[in-house]
């Protein structure tokens, strides 16, 4: 398992879970110097992103590119594969598209989370569900097409009312019979959803293609109550091998937050 932070440069998304924020080169050059083996980065939409200069940041810092998330869909342009309106699911997919076009071209996959929206108003839940399903069933195709995978995300019931376990999501990939799309597993989400936490990691298995690294509280790993061993030990037994990526808040500050988790991935990890 290899080790990776957040940077975000959405400022609509201000405030949320993200080590680094809006300073690419300051947020890899740190990650770097305190040892992370890679960044997950949170870009304000696909063609926000000199990727030149993206690869030669990377090459310069000798880390890799671990996920680019797709949270700016919604928190920036209001896009949703889940609602009610034809033409804005259509965009939406789009958007994850281009992400993943982006991601690719690094070696990484990209993430849905809160773009896959709600059931609500005029979108009862099997209807809602049955877009989402349509859509990944597309976005696994352009991941097939890439060679690699997208990550899906199940949010805990106060962020979606469609999926919120780690075994729902997988019953539910297994359903649409998808090939190239996996799992992220957030921790945090998985504490307030989950009845045991490794448990339903090995339930989960081969789906899980991404951990976000997060204790109880969305602090830092270790600053909260979770227990990491046997966290980290089903991981081990069904054979994960990506990233642990910090999806936390940056407190008390960022530098702290992201000495936490790296102190804490050697503790548990290394």
């Amino acid at each position: 398992m290899r080790s990776a932070v957040t940077i975000s440069l959405v400022p609509e998304a201000r405030g949320g879970p993200f080590v680094y924020w809006d300073d690419l080169a300051a947020g890899c050059r740190a990650a770097a110097a305190l040892g992370f083996n890679a960044v997950e980065v949170f870009p304000p939409g696909p063609d926000a992103v000199d990727r030149a200069a993206l690869r030669e940041l990377l090459d310069e810092t000798g880390l890799a590119l671990a996920a680019v998330g797709t949270g700016a869909g919604w928190v920036k342009h209001k896009l949703s594969l889940t609602s009610a309106d034809a033409a804005t699911r259509d965009k939406a997919v789009a958007f994850v598209q281009r992400t993943m076009d982006l991601a690719a071209q690094f070696g990484a996959p990209a993430i849905i989370g809160s773009m896959q929206g709600k059931w609500e108003g005029t979108v009862p839940k099997p209807t809602a569900l049955r877009y989402l399903g349509g859509a990944l069933f597309k976005l696994d195709e352009h991941a097939a097409d890439l060679g690699h995978t997208l990550l899906y995300e199940p949010l805990n019931r106060y962020e979606t009312n469609l999926i919120n376990t780690q075994g729902d999501g997988a019953q539910f990939l297994a359903g649409l019979g998808t090939r190239n799309v996996k799992l992220l597993a957030d921790l945090y989400h998985m504490n307030i959803e989950e009845t045991n936490l490794a448990d339903a990691l090995r339930a989960a298995g081969p789906y899980v293609g991404h951990v976000h690294f997060a204790d109880s509280n969305r602090r830092a790993a270790g600053l909260g109550h979770t227990d990491f061993a046997p966290i980290v030990a089903a991981l081990v037994e069904i054979g994960y091998t990506g990233y642990l990526s910090a999806e936390v808040l940056p407190l008390p500050d960022s530098d702290v937050a992201a000495r936490t988790t790296i102190e804490s991935f050697r503790k548990y990890v290394s």
